[in-house]
């Protein structure tokens, strides 16, 4: 579902986005089945302190993997980012930005059907709203 390309950084081989470092087999031995795509609308590009903090829970008592995505690396990347997961457990996003008041955050949660054909593709649009 990836390959690295001549700077070693993974990329997927469906869509060409990167993959966020560390986030392909997080399940162990249960494959990458569902490629979890993340897009930031342009307005929202300009916010310097705006982030995104990605956790992958394998399940309900163990958080398996956590990591925070500050926006300027999709202002820097325009082919996108994603991660990939196991058809199992939950995914949880959360994006928020600081510096407004009062801040802004905002949370997706997504439940991983054991059940999902691999190679689902799921796509995730973070979008503030009014102003960035």
């Amino acid at each position: 579902m990836t390959r690295p390309n001549a700077g070693e950084q993974l990329r997927s081989t469906a869509s060409g986005r990167y993959v966020i470092p560390g986030w392909t087999q997080v399940g162990g031995e249960k494959p990458d089945a569902i490629e979890v795509q993340f897009d930031v609308a342009d307005a929202d590009l300009a916010r310097e302190s705006g982030l995104m903090l990605v956790e992958y829970w394998a399940t309900p008592e163990e958080i398996t993997l956590q990591t925070i995505v500050p926006f300027r690396a999709f202002r820097e990347t325009k082919d996108g980012w994603c991660v990939f997961v196991p058809a199992v457990g939950k995914l949880i996003v959360r994006v928020m930005d600081p510096q407004p008041t009062p801040p802004v955050l905002a949370t997706h949660w997504l439940n991983l059907d054991p059940n999902t054909q691999p190679g689902t593709t799921v796509n995730i649009n973070i979008h503030f709203n009014p102003r960035a």
